[in-house]
């Protein structure tokens, strides 16, 4: 399987299937944007703290696997100056789409997070990454190419989920987990035929758990780490009876 190509499809298909993450924002969110007030999120539920941003006017930001309407149009309405680079050409019609809708101007571009090499070295101010690197096999060229664009000084902010989520498995019937899966853990290898087949024959994106190690670890040698919080579903999921499953992270490149 060409996992890069399924998961383009899948996400066009999302949007198709009017996925939350793939709804435009609409004339309050963005006006709210307008008057600096963002309310934006790396993983399901928490905002960002506004304290986590630079003064966005002017600002270099870089949407880093970021498409679908929401927080492109919101971080362009607050004044930035937008890059949005994403794998799903339907996520870019709509953050296209929303963006003419309320007169805002972005760069959209269409690629693989693993590979952003058509982006200019030391480019951007802030990128903003929420929860997506998991659908990427290996984080390692992600985090090298963050590196390369990110001016000195700059902020990087991403979400990520926990693998050790991804270890479990639910009982449909009863809700309760048992530890199944290894590390490292690849919806590819680790999951049987059948049950890879729950989400292909439903055309889900397929996903990739990574260790804490490479999603800071690889980091740490390059940024430091200000700030970090947890998140779950909200109580929606029955996992959140048990752990949070997200993390947000915040980091300056040294």
């Amino acid at each position: 399987m060409d996992i890069i190509a399924y998961n383009q499809q899948a996400w066009d298909g999302l949007v198709r299937k009017g996925d939350r993450w793939t709804l435009p924002y609409g004339d309050e969110e963005i006006e709210l944007a307008r008057q600096g007030k963002l309310n934006l999120v790396l993983t399901p539920k928490i905002p960002v703290p506004m304290s986590w941003y630079p003064p966005l006017s002017g600002l270099n930001v870089l949407a880093l696997a970021s498409g679908g309407g929401q927080q492109v149009p919101a971080l362009a309405a607050a004044g930035a100056i937008v890059t949005v680079y994403d794998l799903s050409a339907e996520q870019l019609r709509q953050d296209t789409e929303t963006c003419n809708k309320y007169d805002l101007k972005i760069t959209a571009i269409q690629g693989n997070m693993m590979d952003m090499s058509s982006l200019p070295t030391a480019a951007f101010d802030l990128i903003f990454h929420p929860c997506s690197n998991c659908f990427a096999p290996d984080l390692k060229p992600v985090w090298a190419s963050c590196a390369r664009v990110l001016k000195k000084g700059g902020v990087l902010m991403w979400g990520f989920t926990k693998a050790e989520k991804m270890l479990l498995f639910k009982d449909p019937q009863t809700n309760i987990y048992t530890l199944k899966y290894k590390m490292p853990y690849s919806d590819i290898s680790s999951l049987t035929e059948e049950e890879r087949s729950v989400y292909t024959k439903e055309n889900e994106p397929l996903i990739f758990g990574h260790s804490l190690e490479d999603q800071i670890g690889e980091l740490l040698k390059i940024i430091f780490l200000t700030d970090i919080f947890e998140d779950d579903w909200g109580g929606a999921e029955p996992v959140d009876q048990y752990f949070k499953s997200f993390v947000a992270a915040r980091a300056v490149k040294c």
